[in-house]
């Protein structure tokens, strides 16, 4: 609506819009954080946990109109049919640029539930952030080297059982877990540098993933592979702030978690290389969707 003014006010006006309304939210959340720590009953916990992601939820559909407020950044979605928010989702997403997030927050916002990150242990000691991430139920992860193992082997397993207990408590909530498996933004350079066998993804990182499914294999049934195609070029977030970005391609597509990839990555060798197999095929057959996404678009502009 707001989209006719000059592009460094819609920046402006729209980054302060997002910074007013995290704030906003994220002060009752605090709040709402420290009586769920000081009040350790079951009930208590359990209501406090749908109150604080309802906020965050709130937060991601204020965020959504910010966005029809100051951008004509149209989506073209297929797929979300098959989604639903009774469901335990693993999601994973090719990765180019800051702007995913919002574009995944927007599009899966409604749809399943609110998207959760596996966050390292050490990150629960933020300051602010933490207690709100810990407070939404964010999985926090340790995770214990090789070579440390070697040195504490008493320690062994101690990470995966750490982090199955953090991840009980969905067992009786359904929950989105999301991950980027490339690890990192896609740039040509990172591509290069890879030497990635893949034409428009970099090469994906197994351990991450294997040990969020080892961790949580029986709570989640379905993987929800996204698939985010930039049609202009990949944005940056000034980009997106300054309402420049015209369209964004999406597709959604589903599968049942099998139960045999679940398993112990890193200490079973024919589960590894099993594992790395299917994971090699799954990013091949992205690449393959993004390249065809990318003729699509290029015959549609053309036509």
């Amino acid at each position: 609506m707001l989209n006719f003014l000059p592009a460094p006010l819609i920046a402006f006006l729209s980054f302060s819009f997002y910074a007013v309304n995290t704030v906003f939210w994220l002060i009752p959340i605090l709040i709402f954080s420290l009586f769920k720590a000081l009040i350790p009953l079951s009930f208590s916990q359990k209501m406090f946990s749908y109150l604080l992601d309802l906020m965050a939820s709130n937060w991601v559909a204020v965020n959504t109109f910010n966005q029809s407020l100051f951008t004509k950044m149209e989506l073209k979605i297929t797929g979300l049919e098959e989604l639903n928010k009774k469901d335990w989702y693993l999601v994973l997403a090719n990765h180019q640029s800051w702007v995913d997030i919002v574009v995944l927050q927007r599009v899966l916002h409604g749809e399943i539930p609110f998207l959760k990150f596996f966050l390292k242990k050490e990150l629960i000691y933020v300051p602010i952030l933490g207690l709100a991430w810990w407070a939404l139920d964010f999985p926090f992860m340790k995770r214990y080297t090789q070579p440390f193992l070697k040195k504490n082997p008493h320690l062994r397993g101690k990470d995966l059982e750490t982090t199955r207990k953090a991840c009980e408590k969905f067992k009786h909530k359904p929950v989105s877990v999301m991950s980027f498996i490339e690890g990192t933004r896609f740039t040509q350079a990172k591509h290069d540098k890879q030497q990635s066998p893949f034409q428009h993804l970099l090469k994906p990182k197994a351990g991450g993933i294997a040990f969020v499914l080892d961790a949580m294999g029986e709570h989640l049934t379905t993987l929800v592979d996204v698939t985010i195609y930039y049609p202009e070029g990949i944005p940056t977030f000034v980009d997106f702030l300054c309402g420049r970005i015209k369209s964004v391609h999406i597709e959604i597509h589903t599968q049942e978690i099998d139960s045999a990839l679940n398993g112990d990555y890193m200490n079973d060798r024919t589960h590894k290389i099993a594992f790395q197999k299917w994971l090699t095929k799954f990013w091949h057959e992205k690449d393959a969707r993004l390249e065809k996404m990318r003729k699509n678009s290029l015959q549609s502009r053309n036509s």
